[in-house]
């Protein structure tokens, strides 16, 4: 999938003016709330008619306004899952999930109705009506009504907004195997980093109508000035590491990257299992040699490349990035810590990471072990 986008529109006191390529996979449109997110899948979709531009999807231009050409919402062939489910309450799941298929020719059907109902995991509710349905099973079947009406792209606007923090968790692992199994590409609107470090390949972020930025993932969060764009708090470094072994003696679980090895709370995923590793800018501490004797159970070597925020006069908080032998790790301190331990781009340091400070909801994978609490790392 390709998709390019050149738009120009005003909505009220925002001016929209986006122009990105992306290709398939998911990609997610990650910004604070009223950056115009969610105004540019409304484009996408045809719900809303952008004063100037072009929207072309795999080669089919659906938007140009130089040429007059404007495709019709009902043609675009795009499946739309909004922050609430909106099924129809008078019929079954079984009844909403066939809604859609209705109206589509069988030779432009791209997925299956039992192998979606088995993706999504809703096979017991299908006799069942959406008033009998929690949020997350909601948004699973609005999500499966959406793909079996044969779309070419999947429009996720905010699909977790409305949930509490167990539904999400419920959810997630679904929208997992839906970006790894099934063949639609998404577009998934969030302003939650959490989700878009566990689930886009590609991050197009958004501030104030324009695009701030576009690549992937760990790319576009790995730059530390966009810092102020993507959330200081809870912004930091992605990695990817494998399940090596579990230690059922004191119920962690060992993950390998380049860095070296992670331990964290007992997670019940397959040795050999992939998986992201979300690790905050803020829960990162530093030491100029390697440290012995302490609680902290990740300690990784690294080189210093890159430092933000460190002359005089730029305030107290300085973030520094690490090369931790071809992984990226970022910490954020102190400019009184950073001077006193003489920290400069190119000086071999160690980092320290508190097992219990690992954020586990920017873990990919279905996680259903014991759920490590969030821990404060002790300021520097």
């Amino acid at each position: 999938m390709t998709l390019a986008i050149d738009i120009r529109h005003r909505l009220g006191s925002l001016q929209l003016d986006a122009k990105f390529d992306t290709g398939g996979g998911l990609v997610a449109l990650f910004g604070r709330s009223g950056s115009g997110k969610t105004s540019i899948v409304n484009i996408i979709a045809g719900l809303i008619r952008p004063d100037h531009g072009c929207v072309v999807n795999d080669d089919v231009v659906l938007v140009d306004t130089a040429r007059g050409i404007f495709v019709p919402r009902h043609r675009r062939r795009i499946g739309y899952v909004f922050q609430e489910g909106r099924l129809f309450p008078h019929l079954t799941v079984k009844q909403n999930l066939l809604y859609g298929r209705f109206f589509v020719p069988d030779s432009e059907r791209r997925e299956g109705f039992d192998p979606v109902v088995e993706l999504l995991g809703i096979g017991a509710l299908l006799d069942r009506r959406p008033g009998r349905l929690s949020g997350g099973e909601k948004q699973r079947v609005a999500i499966g009504r959406a793909l079996l009406a044969g779309p070419r792209l999947l429009l996720m606007d905010e699909p977790l907004a409305s949930l509490d923090e167990a539904r999400k968790a419920e959810i997630l692992p679904y929208i997992e195997r839906l970006r790894d199994q099934s063949r639609v590409p998404i577009v998934y609107v969030s302003h939650s980093l959490a989700e878009v470090t566990r689930l886009a390949s590609t991050v197009v972020l958004i501030a104030e109508g324009k695009v701030a930025a576009v690549g992937a993932t760990a790319d576009v969060m790995h730059r530390l000035d966009l810092f102020a764009l993507t959330g200081r708090t809870e912004a930091g470094a992605i990695i990817e590491a494998t399940v090596e072994r579990h230690d059922a003696t004191f119920g962690l679980t060992e993950l390998r990257s380049r860095a070296g090895l992670w331990r964290l709370p007992r997670l019940d995923l397959d040795i050999g299992a992939r998986l992201r590793l979300t690790v905050r800018a803020r829960d990162v501490m530093l030491a100029k040699s390697a440290p012995t004797d302490l609680s902290a159970l990740n300690i990784v070597p690294g080189v210093v490349t890159d430092m933000a925020g460190a002359g005089p006069g730029t305030g107290a908080i300085v973030e520094i990035k690490l090369d931790c032998n071809g992984d990226v790790l970022i910490a954020r301190l102190t400019r009184y810590s950073v001077e006193r331990l003489g920290l400069e781009p190119g000086q071999q340091i160690h980092a320290l990471v508190k097992s219990v400070a690992l954020d586990r909801r920017g873990l990919s994978g279905s996680i259903q072990g014991t759920a490590g609490a969030d821990a404060e790392a002790n300021e520097t």
